[in-house]
């Protein structure tokens, strides 16, 4: 396909597989650089700092095996997601693959819950990369009063306005500018986070530790968490933490071996994410300890970044460099979480799903430019909308995330089941990565899916909010899911094409 014609979705050229490809740039990812951008998007610095503490307070000195827990059913689900690109390499994943497994309306929600979580938490990436930059400049200039700028709405808006914009620039310039730009920020940020934990370790052996808590076996054993309820709601936010891995899939058509590199970069981004948390986590709790007071990790005022609390004590003069990592976590994650609602929506504008406008690439740098433009735009109004509406709702919809994250990682883990159904019982390999794997991650995820609906129209869930006595968080969470039902019938009538078969095939 040349670049001209590839600018163009009008036409769709399907294989014998029933995929087709869109003109994007080929071969430009190896293993290496799918993983970088696979850490990058879930920003392990980042989303350490604000969950740590929150996780803590429910779960005590359990976090290892909390953490271990949601690790599971996201290593079964990532199993399957290779599995199916091993068979069906598409930028579209959940959306494609959903759709050849169970049919265009299924295949279109699957999408839509994937954008839809990816622009939720693009504003709240840009909302903390802000945070951190000004806090940044306060400590750099000695003026505390820099870091209060980020409360000016008028300050803050523009500010934020300007990291997604960048970020959507490099992200529309293609995947080697992409790749050379994320492996600075997160080679940095795991620098750090390795400082961090070593020096942790080293004032817990030199008796120089807040609270010296020995590491136990017992931390990893989730029977020993108090609750059923602790546990729910801590494996909810592991689950959170976790997410993002499977931008290393949607860029199956930028690799060098689209069959094999995006699943291997899958499951070793994984891998690579549970042993960071898994150490940097035993660190937090050998120094600070569980408790309520101090410089303890269940205390309430450490909850909203543990790093800042703790980076100081333990990094001494050198814990400037945790904020500039956590605002380099948030700004690469910016930048590499747009690669994956941009090729979705490449996909859904390629089979008509979406308008045809969506399945442009850009002539120059073989990306996806309607679809990179929209997502950055889309995120941008978003977040100008909740800030000035109201921070809770900001914060509500973010919470709401964890509905979109287990529905569409659900419905994609189930899609592989299905597709496979004819040959997952031919052979040992198959029973386990093509049908037990992510049938039980499937199963596993829609379950929270539907605990966390349950949970969450209670108003004390999230910020308090409610409406008529129903939580904010549910209604956000269930509104933007049924505004996706709502744009997936209008295409039904205007472009019922792709709802016939016609562009994307379902497998009989």
């Amino acid at each position: 396909m040349s670049r001209e014609s590839a600018t163009e979705a009008s036409s769709v050229s399907t294989g014998e597989s029933g995929l087709g490809e869109k003109g994007l740039s080929k071969g430009t990812v190896g293993v290496i650089g799918a993983v970088v951008i696979g850490i990058s998007c879930i920003a392990p610095a980042y989303t350490l700092t604000a969950a740590l503490g929150p996780t803590v307070a429910e779960v005590g000195t359990q976090l290892p095996a909390i953490f271990i827990a949601g690790f599971l059913p996201m290593l079964l689900v990532a199993l399957g997601y290779r599995e199916l690109n091993a068979a069906m390499p598409d930028s579209g994943t959940s959306f494609t693959w959903a759709t050849r497994a169970f049919g265009p309306w299924i295949g279109w929600m699957g999408g839509w819950g994937l954008i839809a979580a990816t622009v939720i938490v693009l504003s709240n990436l840009a909302a903390v990369a802000v945070d951190f930059f000004y806090i940044l400049l306060a400590q750099l200039t000695g003026n505390a009063g820099i870091a209060e700028l980020t409360k000016n709405l008028w300050v803050n808006i523009p500010t934020t306005l300007i990291f997604i914009a960048a970020a959507c620039w490099i992200s529309y310039r293609g995947m080697q500018t992409t790749k050379t730009f994320q492996y600075v920020l997160v080679a940095f940020q795991l620098v750090v986070l390795a400082w961090f934990a070593i020096a942790a370790f080293s004032h817990v052996n030199n008796g120089t530790a807040f609270d010296p808590t020995p590491i136990s076996l017992d931390w990893f054993n989730p029977l020993a968490v108090e609750s059923f309820g602790a546990f729910a709601a801590g494996v909810s936010l592991s689950i959170f933490i976790f997410w993002g891995w499977d931008v290393t899939l949607t860029m199956n058509e930028e690799t060098k071996n689209p069959d094999k590199v995006p699943g291997r970069a899958a499951t070793l981004t994984v891998l690579i994410i549970m042993a960071i948390y898994m150490i940097i986590s035993l660190a937090v709790i050998a120094y600070a300890g569980t408790g309520t007071t101090g410089l303890g990790a269940g205390n309430p005022d450490n909850q909203e970044s543990i790093f800042a609390v703790l980076a100081g004590p333990i990094m001494g003069p050198f814990a400037i460099l945790m904020s500039l990592a956590i605002l380099s976590s948030s700004a690469a994650s910016l930048q590499s979480t747009l690669v994956s609602p941009a090729r979705t929506l490449l996909a859904m504008g390629y089979y008509k799903a979406l308008p045809d406008a969506f399945g442009k690439i850009s002539p120059r740098f073989m990306s996806p430019s309607v679809a990179t433009i929209t997502a950055g735009a889309a995120a941008a109004g978003f977040y100008v909308i909740t800030r000035l509406l109201s921070e809770n709702a900001l914060w509500d919809t973010i919470t709401a995330l964890g509905l979109m994250i287990c529905f569409y990682y659900g419905v994609t883990a189930l899609a592989c089941v299905w597709y496979f159904r004819r040959e997952c019982f031919s052979s040992l390999r198959n029973f386990f990565f093509k049908f037990l794997a992510p049938l039980v991650g499937g199963v596993i995820l829609l379950v929270m899916f539907l605990s966390t609906a349950h949970d969450s129209m209670d108003p004390d869930y999230g910020s308090g909010s409610n409406i008529g006595g129903l939580g904010m968080v549910f209604i956000l969470g269930m509104g933007v899911l049924l505004l996706g039902v709502g744009i997936m019938v209008y295409m039904r009538i205007k472009s019922p094409g792709f709802f016939k078969g016609e562009t994307l095939k379902r497998l009989k």
